[in-house]
């Protein structure tokens, strides 16, 4: 029967994180490609560099492989073309700055180029006119609705009140017998 165990995973041992992210910081901005720690923190997290997050008294933080930087700044100079916007723009010439005094000739232009009639808007006004008649309904129809709340709100209060009255009325009539036979007890005899 063979035997069917898997092979250990290859890591690397701890000794080779030995950056942190300041010290990882130096290396770009030795290589002439400043980032910030935010950069390199998303680079370790992303796996562009090797790096172990390590519990510290602190919170976490990155060690990052040396050895990874460096391949990371290679590969960020491979890929980085001559025309990045990290290039300095170039510097302008005597030439170019006496053009500003000088004015130029425009010509007109060639063919038969109109310019582009303004857009018309079409007739609103029966639009506004519509929503106003609809805002005036609706107006008219929150008058007759407040009214009718009130009204309602008028009978529940006349509703409550008969039925408060109705309840002092009923209520000796719907004491237990043994009230009424306790109450009868109380009276004075004859009296």
């Amino acid at each position: 029967m063979p035997d069917d165990t898997s092979r250990p995973v290859a890591t690397r041992p701890d000794s080779d994180f030995t950056l942190s992210i300041e010290q990882a910081l130096a290396l770009y901005i030795e290589a002439g490609l400043p980032r910030t720690p935010r950069s390199v923190q998303r680079y370790c997290a992303k796996g562009h560099l090797q790096a172990r997050l390590v519990e510290t008294a602190f919170g976490e933080k990155y060690l990052v492989d040396p050895a990874s930087v460096a391949k990371h700044i290679a590969y960020i100079r491979e890929v980085t073309p001559a025309t990045s916007r990290d290039a300095s723009r170039p510097v302008a010439t005597s030439r170019d700055t006496e053009k500003i005094g000088e004015t130029t000739k425009v010509e007109a232009p060639t063919g038969t180029d109109l310019p582009r009639h303004v857009a018309t808007s079409p007739d609103l006004s029966r639009y506004v006119e519509r929503v106003e008649s609809e805002n005036e309904f609706l107006r008219t129809q929150i008058g007759v609705k407040d009214t009718q709340i009130k009204e309602l709100t008028e009978r529940a209060r006349e509703t409550n009140i008969l039925i408060g009255g109705l309840q002092k009325m009923l209520s000796p009539l719907l004491s237990a017998p043994r009230d009424r036979a306790d109450d009868a007890h109380d009276q004075p005899i004859g009296g």
